[in-house]
């Protein structure tokens, strides 16, 4: 049985010592899911709680990839921080509001306008 190649681009920029933003693209699954909660984890443990996932090159995301983000919001919330989604894709951006996610965790048009609401701006 073929081996299937990871499809999922995660690159994190820190904006100061509590916020990252982390521009995700690809395609967030069953298999790469375990990727994203990692690199959000780690944001967590080196004291950044205000997070915002830029998702505007996100081609796919299934209920893993979902749940990831419900529970990547749960955690900043509980270090006293964030989740901002940016950006999605038309796709993404359907499932999010389907599933009702967006109702807890907002959805920004791009990265900046995600910031300002974090009040991390600047």
């Amino acid at each position: 049985m073929p081996v299937r190649e990871v499809n999922l681009d995660v690159e994190a920029e820190v904006r100061d010592a509590g916020t990252a933003v982390l521009s995700v693209g690809g395609e967030l699954d069953i298999e790469t899911a375990g990727l994203l909660r990692g690199h959000l984890d780690d944001q967590l443990r080196q004291g950044r709680r205000h997070l915002v996932l830029n998702l505007s090159s996100l081609d796919f995301m299934d209920s893993s990839g979902l749940n990831v983000l419900i529970g990547a919001g749960r955690d900043a919330r509980a270090a006293g921080g964030d989740l901002h989604l940016a950006a999605p894709t038309s796709a993404v951006r359907r499932i999010l509001e389907i599933t009702g996610l967006t109702t807890t965790t907002p959805l920004h048009a791009d990265v900046t306008e995600a910031l300002v609401a974090a009040g991390r701006a600047g």
